[in-house]
């Protein structure tokens, strides 16, 4: 990361002079403190506490208020307190000016949030001083703020690079497998789509609440575009025939699930520390053939024992496969589809998944219609 350049930091957010408002129903002691300042300042005056929220408000903002505590209608400590409600000037600095020179008088000013109390008559080299004081201090936390803004930006960025990254990342592998397959890239979409809603159903279902956090669901949505990267290994001649595969072919076939999942395995082993949505990625690969009765392939799971983001997408891509029109078959209608998939609860399919399915289903077909594909296709 390239170094912050902190001194044109500090050249860019500070001011050539600093604007300070003196808050006095008294005209003469606004004299006084107004020449005192005026060669160093730019300085505003207030008569009154309503008058200086005013001020306070508009732009440009003082940098700091030297405010009098004994005033009529709205002493110092009111002013102080209207300051700190509106979040446009809650961080100018308040110095107290006053008369009263008792302690319980200074640390009552300083409790309700003054940085500095000054007390009447006025030595001329500590008001200058102090003054001065609190305007570097707002200065470098200026710069700091100033800071923290960039970085969070430069993380920010930083991060939607990463997201990025991983995007086409899983984008182009998956269309390496559309290479090889005739299925279409809208397959890839849909049971993407198709994965998220399910996920966002279950969200709050107790036995995936713990599970499927908002980044969750997005991973497994993310990741099962590569569901069936496996196919890369699987000869032309059988992952291309239009006809019924062979027992044979259809052992040949069935490993599209190990290789896939060896694959992203490998690619994770070279890191240096684990992916998650490459984690995701290798059990929604290895996994989203297995059963819910455990008749599934390649480890025969059953139940619980089946990750989550697989049973997601071993109904989605069920369901995907019964309304698409392959080489060997015509689409299937949505609710013979529908019916196939609910005769399939306990079966294929985790129960709960199937329920979330059903209660889905009209966003089912709002995704399959939205991504259907053309005639060429």
């Amino acid at each position: 990361m390239q170094a912050l350049d902190v001194s044109s930091f500090f050249t860019q957010t500070r001011p050539l002079r600093a604007t300070v408002l003196i808050v006095d129903d008294d005209t003469a002691n606004l004299g006084i403190l107004g020449n005192l300042l005026q060669p160093h300042h730019n300085v505003l005056a207030a008569p009154s506490g309503e008058r200086a929220l005013q001020i306070s408000a508009s732009t440009p903002k003082p940098d700091l208020i030297l405010l009098d505590v004994l005033m009529p209608h709205m002493d110092g400590y009111g002013v102080l307190a209207r300051l700190h409600e509106n979040p446009d000037t809650l961080d100018i600095p308040v110095i107290f000016v006053t008369g009263l020179d008792s302690a319980d008088d200074e640390e009552k000013g300083l409790a309700l949030g003054a940085v500095d109390y000054i007390a009447k008559p006025y030595s001329p080299p500590i008001v200058l001083a102090r003054v001065r004081t609190q305007l570097e201090l707002k200065r470098a936390r200026d710069l700091l703020r100033n800071q923290n803004i960039y970085l969070e930006a430069e993380v920010m960025r930083r991060m939607q690079d990463t997201l990025l990254v991983q995007d086409l990342t899983i984008n182009a592998l998956a269309e390496l497998a559309e290479t090889r397959d005739t299925e279409t890239g809208n397959h890839i979409r849909r049971t993407q789509k198709y994965v998220r809603i399910l996920a966002k159903r279950l969200q709050l279902h107790p036995s995936f609440a713990g599970f499927l956090t908002d980044k969750a669901v997005e991973l497994t949505a993310k990741s099962a575009a590569l569901h069936d990267i496996g196919k890369v290994g699987i000869p032309d001649h059988i992952l291309l025939k239009p006809g019924k595969l062979t027992e044979e072919e259809w052992a040949i076939m069935m490993t599209h699930s190990i290789l896939g999942a060896m694959a992203i395995e490998r690619a994770l082993h070279n890191a240096d520390r684990r992916v998650d949505f490459l984690d995701m990625a290798m059990q929604i690969a290895h996994y989203h053939h297995e059963k819910w009765d455990g008749s599934g392939y390649p480890e025969g799971l059953q139940g619980e024992d089946i990750p989550i983001p697989a049973r997601l997408m071993a109904l989605a891509d069920v369901f995907d496969a019964l309304i698409s029109r392959r080489v060997y078959k015509t689409p299937m209608p949505y609710e013979k589809a529908r019916s196939i998939i609910a005769a399939e609860r306990g079966r294929h399919f985790d129960p709960d998944v199937v329920d979330a399915f059903l209660l889905s289903f009209d966003e089912f077909i709002t995704v399959a219609e939205t991504y259907r594909e053309s005639d060429g296709e």
